[in-house]
C-alpha cells in the first residue's frame, strides 16, 4: 500500500509538468511561423495588423529593367522590318485595322463595359502581392504589465489591511462573517465584475480622475478589487497560524500590538503572505473578460494612465475566433509571449522571496 501511495502521488507530480510542457509545445508549435517570420522583433514592435509595402526600390528598378527590355525588343523589331523591306505605312494601315477589330471584339465580346472591374481586380492583386501585414506584440504587453502593476499596487496594501483586521483587531462576531463575505467575493465570476467596472465603477473613476470611462486605470483598479479577496484570504490565513505563545511572549515583554503584527506575525506568517501575493500576480496578468470590457482594447500606447490601450488576454479573446493564417500564428505567439511571461515573474518570485526557510 505504501508503494502504490508514493506512485500515485510521483505520477500525480509528473502529470501536471506533462501538462505544462503540453502546452508550450502546442503553443510554440503553432506560433513558429509567426516566430521565423518575425523574431525577436515581435516584441518590440508596436504595430498589429498593419498593412505596409514591400521594398520599393525593388519595384522601381524591375519596372525600370522591364522598360529598357521592351525599348530593346522595338528596336530589333524596326532592324527586322527594315532589313525585311516592309513599308512603315502598310505597317500603320495594317496595325489601325487590327487596333479597330480589336475594339469591335471588346464591344461585340461578354465583357463588354465591365472590363474596368476586371482591371481593377486585377490591380488589387498587384498591390496585394506588393504589400505585406505587420504584427508585433509590444503594446499588448505593455499592457499587460502595466495593468498587473497597477492591480497589485493597489490591491496589496488593502490586503494587508483587511489581513490584520480579521486576524488581530476584529473579534469573533465580526471577524467570521466578514472572513465569510471576502471568501464569497473571490467566487464571484470575471465577468460580473466587468460589467460593473464598466457601467459604474470606469464612469465613477472617470469623473474623479478625468479621460475615459475605459482606460488603464480602470483595468487595473478592477484587476485589484478581484485579486484582494485571494490575497486577504490566504494572508489571514497564514497570519492565524502564528502560534499564540510567541504572541503571548510579545505582549508580556511590553510589545504593543502594532510591534507584535510587525516583528512577530508577519515574520512567521512571510511565505504564505508572498504566496498569496504571487498567486494574484498570477491572476491578475492571465485576467481576460474583465479586463476585456474596460481597457478600452486599442492598439496604442497610453500616455497617461486615463488612456485606453490593450493587453495579451484582451488581445487573444477579441481576435481569436476571426484569425487565420499568420494573423493566428501572431495570436499563439502572443500566448506564448504570456505564458513565458507568467512563468518568469512567478517563477523568480518564488525563488527569489521563498529561497530562505527560516
Amino acid at each position: 500500500m505504501e508503494a502504490i501511495f508514493k506512485k500515485l502521488s510521483a505520477l500525480s507530480a509528473t502529470t501536471i509538468l506533462l501538462i505544462l510542457s503540453a502546452i508550450f509545445v502546442v503553443l510554440f508549435i503553432y506560433a513558429k511561423p509567426a516566430v521565423s517570420k518575425y523574431g525577436i522583433h515581435f516584441l518590440v514592435d508596436p504595430r498589429w495588423d498593419v498593412t505596409v509595402a514591400l521594398n520599393q526600390n525593388n519595384t522601381a528598378n524591375n519596372a525600370s529593367n522591364t522598360k529598357a527590355t521592351d525599348e530593346n525588343v522595338a528596336n530589333n523589331q524596326d532592324t527586322v522590318d527594315n532589313d525585311n523591306g516592309i513599308n512603315s505605312d502598310d505597317s500603320i494601315n495594317t496595325d489601325d485595322d487590327m487596333a479597330n477589330s480589336d475594339d469591335d471584339a471588346i464591344n461585340s465580346g461578354p465583357i463588354g463595359g465591365d472590363d474596368s472591374d476586371v482591371l481593377a481586380a486585377l490591380g488589387d492583386n498587384t498591390q496585394s502581392k506588393n504589400t505585406e501585414t505587420i504584427y508585433g506584440g509590444l503594446v499588448p504587453i505593455v499592457g499587460t504589465v502595466l495593468s498587473t502593476i497597477l492591480a497589485m499596487f493597489f490591491a496589496v496594501p488593502i490586503a494587508m489591511g483587511i489581513s490584520i483586521f480579521l486576524a488581530e483587531i476584529a473579534g469573533p462576531k465580526l471577524s467570521k462573517p466578514v472572513g465569510m463575505a471576502i471568501e464569497l467575493l473571490a467566487a464571484i465570476p470575471s465577468i460580473i465584475y466587468g460589467m460593473w467596472g464598466l457601467f459604474y465603477f470606469g464612469p465613477f473613476i472617470s469623473r474623479i480622475f478625468g479621460g475615459s470611462s475605459v482606460s488603464l486605470l480602470v483595468a487595473g483598479l478592477v484587476l485589484g478589487v478581484m485579486i484582494i479577496p485571494f490575497m486577504s484570504s490566504l494572508t489571514r490565513d497564514s497570519m492565524n497560524t502564528t502560534p499564540d505563545v510567541l504572541k503571548e511572549s510579545a505582549y508580556a515583554m511590553g510589545a504593543t500590538k502594532f510591534e507584535v503584527i510587525k516583528d512577530v506575525i508577519f515574520p512567521y506568517a512571510k511565505q504564505g503572505i508572498i504566496g498569496s501575493m504571487i498567486l494574484a500576480l498570477g491572476r491578475a496578468l492571465g485576467e481576460t473578460m474583465a479586463v476585456a470590457f474596460v481597457i478600452g482594447g486599442v492598439f496604442t500606447f497610453p500616455k497617461t494612465i486615463t488612456d485606453p490601450t490593450v493587453s495579451i488576454p484582451v488581445v487573444l479573446a477579441n481576435n481569436f475566433a476571426e484569425s487565420s493564417g499568420m494573423s493566428l500564428s501572431a495570436l499563439f505567439y502572443l500566448a506564448l509571449v504570456l505564458f513565458v511571461l507568467s512563468f518568469i515573474v512567478i517563477s523568480f518570485a518564488k525563488f527569489y522571496f521563498l529561497r530562505d526557510k527560516k
